[in-house]
């Protein structure tokens, strides 16, 4: 880290709670747990290249090549797309590592990064050491994963941070305004094992007010309260906040002194530095939190994780927390009803997100099936709202005849009422989002149903993903 990070804008207050997903971004109900112990071996390695390289990883000297060799490599070996990217600074080439998941939307970016370089008076291992070792270890599980994302990953390492932010100034410059507009969040992580920590969020761009409440009801949703942080111009994220590009990112704390009320809240010793080695040559591996560091990196993989499926077309509905549970069935038909065999990872017909969805008849004979969930709409809702995403298949070769139903239904009481009918009609080789009036059942709890219908012959397949309600 460049400068003192000083707390500013305010306090957070969160009590334990329920772990809150936006109602446009996919539930990360596979959010890892990002293993502390690879991301500790990730630092004793930047340790080591220190040791052997003159005590530090310095912008310009071969400590610092060294870093950006080795976290290439490994992201290499994973199937990423690695650019090593090279500038001139006043202390020689210096180097940012970028990569990216070759799958999901191109033109919806999601970024996370961190810098890479120490100061020269020490090997930063946790400025930035355990920035970069956190984001690394999340790129390496998402690869690992299988998870298939509906936008691009791309993880940035930046070279010579310590020298004025340089790398993440000389790579947001050198993109194309086209490419910069595909940008739509960059998540920053700079000193988050502090071996007396805090657990700040940053708070300084209003553009990501979204991910910055995202990253605190996490926190919150692990008993760990946080605090904002006005970072402004002393991180990598000053780049991609200067253009108008969401931003938010968490931090440990550096120099400055936690109060009493911080450490009654956080443990750790009051009067004291978050991290008295701040640009000091103490600063090696025996300088590290680990509980924070466990904290701070499972955080990262939940933010890549919900992220990676947030939904950037547009679709209906918008804003608003999706009140279903295990709306993409990835848990599988957990806290749904109905026929069983319908919620599958069948892979005779693709899931939009994940590996499961529902794939209702494709039977090719006659038969019902159906699946449900009991949802509450609140009674202070101004709007509520039904999205699902559906693909149809079909043998059937008739264009006027509906031989093949799946209704969508709302069950409220002892009244079932038809919201929409798809049909063989209908049919489409890929996802349609439909959306529909949830309104009328403000202030009631109904069932959310869609019943498949199929006649004697010729299969008709139904497949339905990432269902949301939604109500503002």
């Amino acid at each position: 880290m460049r400068r003192s990070l000083v707390p500013g804008l305010g306090v957070v207050l969160v009590v334990a709670g329920a772990l809150l997903v936006p109602g446009n971004v996919a539930a990360a109900t596979d959010s890892p747990d990002i293993s502390v112990t690879n991301v500790k071996a990730h630092l004793d390695q930047l340790q080591s290249i220190a040791n052997s390289n003159g005590g530090n990883r310095y912008t310009g000297r071969p400590g610092y090549k060294a870093s950006a060799d080795y976290v290439k490599a490994k992201l290499d070996a994973a199937g990423y797309t690695t650019t090593l990217q090279s500038f001139s600074t006043s202390a020689g080439t210096s180097y940012n590592v970028i990569a990216e998941w070759p799958h999901g939307d191109a033109n919806h970016v999601v970024m996370a990064g961190s810098h890479l370089d120490s100061v020269s008076a020490g090997p930063g291992i946790n400025d930035n050491g355990s920035g970069s070792a956190g984001v690394l270890e999340t790129a390496l599980a998402y690869a690992a994963s299988g998870q298939t994302p509906k936008n691009r990953l791309r993880f940035g390492f930046w070279g010579s941070e310590e020298l004025g932010l340089l790398g993440s100034k000389y790579y947001v410059n050198n993109l194309p305004a086209a490419e910069r507009d595909k940008i739509e969040l960059y998540l920053n992580f700079d000193m988050i094992a502090s071996p007396n920590p805090g657990y700040f969020v940053y708070d300084d761009n209003p553009a990501g007010n979204g991910a910055r409440d995202d990253l605190v009801t996490y926190f919150t949703s692990k008993n760990v309260q946080t605090e904002f942080v006005d970072v402004q111009g002393r991180s990598d994220h000053a780049a991609f906040r200067s253009l108008g590009i969401p931003t938010a990112g968490t931090f440990s704390g550096a120099e400055d002194t936690k109060t009493s009320a911080q450490a009654a809240k956080w443990g750790g010793t009051a009067g004291q530095a978050f991290d008295a080695c701040y640009h000091r040559s103490c600063d090696t591996i025996d300088n590290l939190d680990l509980t924070s560091l466990d904290r701070q990196i499972d955080a990262i993989g939940y933010m890549i994780w919900t992220y990676a499926q947030k939904d950037y077309n547009g679709g209906t509905p918008p804003a608003g927390d999706n009140l279903l549970k295990n709306p993409g069935f990835e848990s599988g038909a957990v806290d749904w009803t109905g026929t069983s065999g319908p919620i599958t990872d069948n892979t005779g017909r693709p899931a939009r997100t994940g590996t499961w969805k529902a794939w209702l008849q494709g039977n090719g004979r006659s038969g019902t099936e159906n699946i449900g969930q009991p949802v509450a709409i609140p009674a202070t809702a101004t709007t509520a709202a039904l999205s699902l995403w559906i693909r149809i298949d079909t043998a059937e070769t008739t264009s006027s005849t509906a031989y093949d139903t799946l209704k969508v239904q709302v069950v409220n009481g002892s009244t079932t009422t038809t919201l929409a009918t798809y049909s063989n009609l209908n049919k489409s080789t890929s996802y349609v989002q439909k959306a529909l009036d949830l309104s009328p059942y403000k202030g009631k709890t109904v069932t959310v149903k869609f019943v498949g219908q199929e006649d004697s012959s010729l299969q008709t397949s139904f497949v339905i993903d990432d269902i949301a309600v939604t109500a503002g």
